[in-house]
């Protein structure tokens, strides 16, 4: 039996990703987009081909963000009724982007895992100067903006529907 027919019967799965800046979401998506007929839509790598130039506060990511979902979801949906898992490294961190990512679950009618990365503030912060240092990532963010983006958000119950795997 080869291993697409021994995986053709399994439900496709929408995968994500709830974590504060870098608490480990793109890490993590790397290891999860591995897995046979999964694919990984990043945000960040799509917010900064279409809108690099565009961002420079929260609130245009805010903006951009939120035309990057409308025009992403019936994409999301058909790549999920066509069998294929996806990876979405979109914050999942706060309610509102949660019951957006659900709404892509019930239409297509695929599993769901949303892997909480439950990392310390300190942790993250030390994480994403090291990252600044670096370089190599799309966005940079200061102290300031990881606080003022923390204050938004909001952990993961389960009373919103979701598989809650979690990280510490």
């Amino acid at each position: 039996m080869d291993i697409t027919s021994a995986t053709s019967s399994e439900k496709p799965t929408l995968h994500l990703l709830c974590g504060k800046i870098a608490s480990g979401k793109s890490t993590l998506s790397t290891k999860l987009g591995a897995a046979f007929r999964t694919v990984i839509i990043n945000e960040d790598s799509w917010l900064a081909a279409l809108y690099a130039n565009e961002m420079q506060s929260v609130a245009d990511y805010v903006q951009y963000s939120a035309r990057l979902r409308n025009a992403l979801n019936p994409h999301l949906v058909s790549l999920l009724k066509a069998g294929i898992s996806v990876v979405l490294d979109f914050p999942a961190n706060t309610r509102t982007n949660r019951e957006w990512m659900m709404s892509i679950i019930k239409e297509s009618g695929a599993a769901n895992r949303l892997h909480f990365l439950n990392v310390p503030d300190e942790v993250c912060k030390s994480r994403l100067r090291a990252r600044n240092a670096e370089d190599t990532h799309h966005f940079a963010a200061s102290d300031k903006q990881f606080e003022i983006i923390t204050s938004y958000f909001s952990e993961p119950s389960v009373d919103e529907g979701f598989d809650i795997i979690e990280y510490r």
